[in-house]
């Protein structure tokens, strides 16, 4: 058997190992903390139980098809709630909008706030429908190593229906100009890396598996696909080893044959980072073996870093569903502040998650299990405690304010993270929290490579390579390179 060393227990580390192990690799997870899960973390105290990490299940299909790789169903693991509605957009002290899940009942909210608009709301998502397809089903499936794998018929012909060179913003115009809707419609884009003006229409696909596919959750906390995966990849044979922190490699000519961590060594054949990608290439990797330039790093658009707090509350928080969006100041201004004159918010737009709401086994009887997160610049240091106060005052002002009920007197576990705890805590890049900008210049090939060119068994998975941020393309990127590797590391 060959070994394999994946670096990095999150989602892509956790799916590569999977893979690996059904294939016959003979597969060892070194994770650099002391619980695996990467990001996707469950924090628990006094008994509250929260997840430090991913909060949206979308695209169900993704994590369904995963799954089924290895014979199981999602029932068979967790149980898996549809939200109703999917979460609630609050544009003032006494203004809000829920996102149904019902399609009727969203197409009739698109035709009181704008007469005419459902109709082309349904021809909006029609286009978005054939672009999840292609996109989801066929393009992120490919490791992006050539442009050939890319002269496919069916691409070719719906090059245009994939609306690459249009943008966010021009194509939700064409369904409405409605403030409200239009903030509906371009929210999802906001964690994409840019403006909705700079983000190619191509991922109007988020808003069909927004809209369409709806927004679902893991009874017990998003830690349960974690705890499921863990599970399954035992039964493939993976091994784990935690408080494992990678420090450097060993090689043989062009070839790491060992991987260091602070305890001690392991033999590889083949290495695959999930881990944050820079991190390996700068700073683990020898100088003269690094993939890209620091100058190359430094020119990558990225994704938003976030400043968020963990809230244990007595009592309950009434006027809030599972998911809130407080997009009660202008999105243009704190998207211009994430993006193109990076800087703390003057006007924050931010996000409140309240799963209690669904779920009452996350926190003491009588408590809500919260958390407030407010998306900040890539990279953007400075996060000291009186900053994250400031901050922290402005949401639950505007949350306490909302909601008619006085909150902070009533909190009894508090904590924050921010940039320097993605720095410390994940090594991540600039401090970013949600992987690469999703432009047009940093999609498909022009992501970084999953494979090195300049050493012969590394690959690369997660969000900052093929296909990209989120959970279900992070699942995703640990098949293809599983794959990848698979033809050039063929077993006997």
């Amino acid at each position: 058997m060959k070994s394999v060393i994946v670096i990095g227990s999150g989602f892509a580390g956790l799916s590569s190992a999977t893979f690996l192990a059904k294939a016959g690799y003979d597969v060892t997870v070194l994770e650099k903390n002391d619980s695996l899960g990467g990001r996707a973390r469950v924090w628990e105290t006094q008994g509250f139980k929260f997840d430090m990490g991913p909060s949206w299940y979308w695209m169900p299909d993704v994590f369904e098809r995963y799954f089924k790789s290895f014979g199981y169903d999602i029932s068979d693991l967790y149980e898996l709630v549809r939200l109703n509605p999917s979460y609630r957009v609050v544009f003032g002290p006494k203004d809000h909008e829920d996102q149904s899940a019902s399609m009727a009942e969203l197409e009739a909210m698109f035709e009181r706030l704008d007469p005419g608009s459902s109709e082309r709301l349904k021809k909006f998502l029609a286009e978005a429908a054939y672009k999840y397809e292609v996109g989801i089903k066929d393009l992120v499936h490919k490791p992006s190593r050539s442009l050939l794998e890319f002269v496919d018929f069916r691409i070719l012909k719906g090059l245009f229906q994939l609306d690459l060179l249009k943008d966010m913003r021009k194509h939700v115009a064409e369904v409405s100009t409605h403030p409200k809707l239009k903030a509906i419609m371009e929210f999802p884009v906001l964690f994409l890396g840019a403006l909705p003006q700079n983000t190619p229409a191509l991922y109007s696909l988020m808003n069909y598996a927004d809209m369409s596919l709806g927004t679902w959750y893991p009874r017990g906390g998003m830690h349960k696909i974690i705890e499921a995966m863990v599970k399954v990849a035992k039964e493939q044979g993976v091994k784990f080893r935690t408080k494992a922190e990678v420090k450097g490699f060993k090689y043989s000519g062009n070839k790491i044959v060992g991987v260091l961590t602070k305890t001690g060594g392991f033999s590889a054949d083949i290495v695959v980072a999930g881990a944050d990608y820079h991190h390996i290439d700068q700073e683990v990797s020898d100088e003269g073996r690094r993939e890209y330039s620091k100058n190359y790093w430094n020119k990558r658009k990225m994704a938003p870093s976030s400043l968020l707090y963990y809230l244990g509350i007595k009592g309950e928080v009434p006027n809030v569903l599972h998911h809130n969006l407080f997009f009660d100041h202008e999105l243009d201004q704190h998207a211009s502040e994430l993006y193109t004159h990076p800087q703390w918010p003057t006007k924050p737009l931010f996000y409140a998650s309240a799963p209690t709401k669904t779920d009452r086994s996350i926190a003491p009887e009588g408590c809500e299990n919260m958390f407030l997160l407010m998306p900040t610049a890539p990279g953007l240091a400075g996060d000291s405690e009186e900053v994250r106060e400031k901050y922290y005052d402005i949401m639950m002002d505007r949350l306490e304010q909302f909601t008619g009920s006085s909150i902070r007197d009533r909190v009894v576990v508090k904590r924050s993270f921010a940039y320097s705890d993605f720095k410390s805590e994940y090594n991540s890049f600039k401090g970013n929290a949600y992987g690469l900008a999703n432009t047009l210049d940093q999609t498909a090939i022009l992501k970084p490579r999953l494979k090195s060119k300049k050493i012969n068994n590394l690959y690369f998975s997660g969000q900052l390579t093929t296909p990209g941020p989120g959970v279900p393309p992070t699942l995703i990127s640990g098949e293809v390179v599983s794959k990848e590797i698979a033809k050039d590391f063929k077993l006997k």
